[in-house]
This record gives C-alpha cells, structure tokens and sequence, in this order.
C-alpha cells in the first residue's frame, strides 16, 4: 500500500533564512523595513517566502515584541452608518485617515453605537488591538470614554467632551463661533428666533417623538456640551442686544435623519408663529428644515431666514449662511497629535479656526 507523501512543513523566518544564507534580520527588514534592503535583495527574499510558503512576520508576535499594534483605534458612539452619512463626520473620518497613512498606521472603526449592548461595547473598546484612541463627539456621560481612559493609551477627543484629564483635544470654539452669527442675524433686525439642535443627551425618546421643545431643566440636564455651547452663543447674543434670552424657542432634533430638520421647524413655528428666523446647530438640519419650509410655500429668506453650522458642500453650494468648521483639518490634527505625541506627556488643546458664511438664506424679516 503507497503512503500519501507527508505534507510540506510551513517555512519559518529561520529556515528561509537558511535558504538564502542571510540573517533573520534581513528576511526581518524585507518586511519591516525595506529601505535597509537593496531592491534586488528584497525580491529575492519575497520571491523565495513565495515559493516555500512563508506567510511573513507574525502580526501579533511582532506587536507583543514591538509594543505596537500599527493602529488608532475610532471610537464613534452613534451609529457606525454615521461616520459615512454625515457630511461633517465623513470629511473628519477622512482627514484622520490621511493623518493615520502619513504614519504607517491603520485605522479601526470601533462600533460603540446604541445598537450595541455596553458589554458588547465596552468588549469591543478593552479588546481593540491599538496604540492610542481617538473619540469622537462623545456625550460626557458616555460609558465607552471612561473604558478608552482605562486602558492608559493616548487618547484624543474630538470635540467633545471637554476638560477630561490626561487626553488632548482638537475642537472649535462652539459658543464665540454661533454667538458670531447670531450676532449677524439679530443684527439683521430679527427678535423671534428659534433655534433647531441636535440631541442632548445620549437617551432616545420612546415612541414616535423625532423632536421636542427644549426645556430649561433639559438644558441644564444636556450632556452633549457642542450642542450646549452653541445654544448658550446665541443666549448671549440676545442679551447683548437687549432681548430677552428666555423667548429663544430651542427645539432638540432626537435623531440624525434625513427629515430632522423639517420635523424640528414644523415644531418651532407650531411654537411660535411669530418666527422670522431658524437657526441651527447643524447644516443637515438647516437644509431639512428649508427642504420643509419650501413644501409649505414659506420662501427663504423672504419669509423666513434660516442658518446653519459646518459649512458642508451641499449647505454652501445651496447658498446657506453658516458657520464654516475646518471638520477635514480636526481628523488630520487629531491624527497628527497621536503620531507626535509631546515629550513631557502633558495634554494638548488644539482649538481650530472658524468662517462666519454669509449666503443667501438670511434676510431682514419681513
């Protein structure tokens, strides 16, 4: 009886080594480090691994031995589809990626959205193969921040939260930025005014509820401070001016969807039918509510002005009057921090530059 031939061992850094009759430094730098090789070497050592079936160094092996894992870890706690669907959020993931390929690094999305359960998430932030963390707008109270903290990497946050000990930031000046352009708006002779926010806290409303009115014991309670600044900006921007803060009607959009912007405008001026001005915190809500404003025979900015904050494409080729946010440049620098992260180990606040737009959706009131 013939025996099958037995079955050809794996070639092993040491052995292809022995093939060639070089080091198992240099089969080591073919891969690691190419620039030590001549071109020549490196295809001979490549072409041999190719033949004998030599797989390369050990990802893991090597991280264990280098203390690197080659990656900046993603912390996103809303829907992961966000980070791909949102203008503001896709141009940042973007900057952060380019920053990461400047530094040899990769890029793990760490999915920590609502979907999730806290186990399965905080599983997902303790067990990411990564070298430092980068978390982006994330409520105060958010569970997954103090897990990221827990693993004493370096960690970058993105907006928000602010001031937490031992992690650098990269942000805006959210209150001075709205207080800008409300400063504008008022300015332009407008005293009912409203203004359309995202969510301000992490919760999600039962039933069919997309949007509520703001009330001050909600303000005080907010634990997404962007949205609390802003609101606050267009406070001190009325007082300033002699009105009356209390009459701004402040109106929290419960989701990011398509038509969160019309269903908070149908809202405020439910309110108050006295507006002559929608203000947002978001160009995405500023476009939904024109998008509704248009569908009722309310003209912009004739009827009514609207605003928004980004400066996505979409808001500025439709005319938007926004606040422009370098949302590309916060990725690179909160990459950039992570590859250079300074020597005595203190923190880093990078607070970036803002552009008042004004465009063609804000007029005197009629």
């Amino acid at each position: 009886m013939s025996r099958s031939p037995a079955p050809r061992r794996r070639a092993t850094l040491a052995s292809l080594a022995a093939e060639l009759k070089v080091s198992r430094t240099t089969i080591s730098n073919a891969y690691n480090r190419p620039d030590q090789l001549s071109a020549e070497l490196r295809e001979r050592v490549l072409a041999a691994a190719k033949r004998l079936g030599y797989p390369g160094p050990d990802p893991v092996a090597r991280s264990l031995r280098t203390r690197r894992a080659g990656a900046v870890g993603l912390v996103i706690t809303e829907p992961l589809t966000y980070a791909f669907s949102d203008p503001a959020a896709l141009n940042f993931v973007a900057g952060l990626a380019e920053s990461c390929e400047e530094f040899g690094q990769g890029l793990l999305l760490v999915a920590c959205g609502p979907e999730r359960s806290v186990a399965d998430g905080t599983n997902a932030v303790l067990s990411a193969g990564v070298d430092g963390f980068v978390v982006y707008a994330a409520a105060d109270d958010h569970p997954y921040l103090q897990t990221a903290l827990q693993r004493h990497l370096p960690v970058v946050i993105v907006d928000q939260p602010k001031n937490i000990p031992d992690a650098s930031q990269v942000c805006i000046d959210d209150r001075a930025a709205m207080r800008g352009l409300a400063e504008h708006v008022i300015g332009l002779g407008h005293h009912e005014i409203a203004l359309l926010t995202m969510r301000l806290g992490a919760e999600r409303r039962a039933g069919d509820q997309t949007a509520g009115v703001v009330t001050p014991d909600r303000l005080q309670q907010s634990h997404f401070h962007v949205q609390t600044e802003r609101i606050a900006g267009v406070r001190e921007a009325m007082a300033a001016a002699g009105l009356d803060p209390d009459t701004l009607t402040v109106v929290e959009s419960y989701e990011h969807l398509p038509a969160s912007g019309g269903a908070a405008a149908e809202l405020a001026l439910q309110t108050n039918p006295r507006l002559t001005a929608l203000m947002c915190t978001a160009d995405v809500l500023a476009l939904s509510a024109m998008d509704y404003l248009r569908a009722h025979g309310i003209y912009v900015p004739g009827q009514m002005t609207v605003t928004g904050f980004d400066g996505i494409p979409e808001a500025l080729g439709r005319g938007l009057t926004t606040v422009a946010q370098p949302s590309l440049e916060k990725g690179k620098r909160a990459g950039r921090l992570l590859g250079h992260l300074p020597r005595d180990g203190r923190p880093v606040i990078d607070v970036l530059d803002t552009e008042l737009v004004r465009g063609r959706t804000a007029g005197p009131p009629a």
